[in-house]
């Protein structure tokens, strides 16, 4: 993909409320989404301080770069796509109320293999690689919370290539949105297409 590189823009905590604002959803998505007790929440809370705003096309990862923190989103949306022979291959999605990164390169601390880009403006806020495996080793609660969400993640890889491999174009539209109602509220069809393996018009003739 020939895309000219934007720079992403980093917000400090001279922008006191929107960081205020963000750290506070991020709270509540530690305590009620993943259902960490106010211990290991105020313990993430301390170093998930890394406030970053990005602009329709920044890159929040980008191949060959090596992922160095874990973000949470608390505005707008982001693909991870894989660039082949200058096509964009989407693998999956970021949006407001999830993590964010390049799993492989942040586990292994190698370069990522794909792209991580905002499709509008996008707020988040991040913990570095150093600070949150310090924490996963004093706070046993994290760990295991962290591994579970490793092997979800893994399990919904494996679900979705046997989807790829073994259904219809139509019966992966209706897994997904079992799955994922609220991909088709923040992500553009011709995404949710390329994620599907399918052409943007495959995907709108059989959502009808």
């Amino acid at each position: 993909m020939n895309t000219p590189f934007s720079a992403v823009r980093t917000t400090g905590l001279k922008q006191f409320p929107i960081f205020t604002q963000k750290l506070a959803t991020l709270s509540h998505f530690l305590q009620n989404q993943l259902g960490l007790p106010s211990e290991e929440t105020a313990a993430l809370l301390r170093y998930w301080q890394k406030s970053r705003s990005l602009r329709r096309g920044d890159f929040l990862t980008r191949k060959g770069q090596v992922e160095q923190h874990l973000y949470y989103i608390s505005e707008g949306t982001v693909i991870i796509f894989y660039d082949i022979e200058e096509n964009e291959q989407v693998v999956g999605f970021g949006y407001p109320d999830t993590l964010i990164l390049s799993i492989p390169s942040f586990i292994r601390n190698r370069p990522s293999d794909y792209y991580i880009q905002a499709m509008g403006p996008t707020e988040l806020l991040g913990i570095s690689r150093t600070d949150f495996y310090r924490l996963l080793e004093q706070h046993p609660l994290l760990e295991r919370t962290w591994r579970q969400m490793v092997e979800e993640a893994l399990l919904g890889r494996i679900e979705r290539e046997i989807d790829l491999l073994t259904v219809s174009p139509r019966e992966r539209i209706q897994r997904l949105l079992n799955r994922s109602p609220h991909i088709f509220q923040f992500i553009p069809n011709k995404y949710i297409a390329s994620y599907l393996r399918m052409t943007p018009e495959t995907l709108s003739r059989n959502m009808r």
